[in-house]
């Protein structure tokens, strides 16, 4: 079922037909965060294309997406492997092919889980930095000719993870201040052409994969260290993508928008239960990866 319906239209901040004639392309549509983000573009007029691996999956989001808006349009795009630039163009090519245009990119593929350093494999590490960043890439690389004829709009979805030391997120946090970097610099790089780049970097979201794989048992835990005493929920970080797409975000570029609650401020890590005792055993354990 969907996050989003038509109160987020009727009720919410933005206006109906916000994003009306645009198209939005988004990696990883079919996952928790980046689905909700698209419901919002969709409910606000915006037609779009979702990419997946998982063809099952993303095939039945794009079929949910689409029944959110009266004529609205949703392009599955499965079986692509953001690690490869082919499949990604191939895939942006349809998608012009079938709705017009790409207006607006949201980089969201992603892969995470839990490994201190000693158990975690260099081809492990190597995975999650080539989807999360090298995907990232590929993605812009592929959308880029439909972006500067539109004077299109980036969004790549970040972390905190590297704002502080978080153990068993070595991984996560190398790829994820890459992806920081890569959006300054093509804030920077694409900004005379008329693209904006900017991060969203989400804290704590409530009632993702992320927060079941990352902080299970100990949630309520988590809650408690953001100062504003709650979770995330995923229409935080969709109304934040709102906002940097809107004509209310045209001079918002090179910019990383924490949504977080202001966890971030105080270290708040949802690996860090158990620290120190926890990583220390797991580094002295014997079963070690190469």
């Amino acid at each position: 079922m969907p996050t989003l319906d038509q109160s987020y239209v009727t009720k919410g901040s933005w206006r109906p037909d916000l994003f009306k004639g645009k198209v939005a392309f988004v990696t990883g549509g079919a996952g928790s965060i980046c689905k909700v983000q698209t419901e919002a573009l969709i409910l606000l007029g915006a037609n779009a294309a979702i990419v997946g691996r998982n063809k099952e999956k993303t095939d039945a989001a794009a079929k949910e997406l689409e029944g959110l808006r009266p004529g609205a349009k949703v392009v599955s795009l499965s079986n692509i492997d953001v690690r490869d630039v082919k499949q990604l163009t191939e895939a942006a090519n349809k998608a012009v092919q079938e709705l017009g245009r790409i207006d607006f990119v949201i980089a969201g593929a992603a892969g995470n889980f839990l490994s201190d350093f000693t158990h975690l494999s260099s081809n492990a590490f190597s995975s999650v930095v080539n989807i999360d960043l090298i995907g990232s890439f590929n993605t812009v690389k592929a959308c880029f000719e439909q972006l500067k004829k539109n004077k299109g709009a980036i969004i790549f979805v970040s972390a905190t993870l590297h704002y502080y030391g978080v153990p068993y997120q070595i991984h996560v946090g190398a790829a994820k201040a890459g992806v920081d970097a890569l959006s300054n610099a093509l804030a920077t790089e694409l900004g005379p052409l008329g693209i904006r780049s900017n991060c969203i970097a989400p804290g704590p979201i409530a009632d993702t994969e992320g927060m079941s794989r990352l902080a299970p048992g100990v949630i309520d835990q988590v809650a408690s260290k953001v100062p504003v005493q709650r979770l995330g929920s995923k229409q935080d970080i969709a109304d934040a993508t709102v906002y940097l797409f809107s004509p209310a975000g045209n001079f918002v570029n090179g910019e990383i928008l924490v949504v977080d609650g202001g966890a971030w401020h105080i270290g708040q890590g949802i690996a860090g239960a158990g620290y120190p005792v926890n990583v220390k055993r797991n580094q002295e354990s014997k079963t070690f990866k190469l």
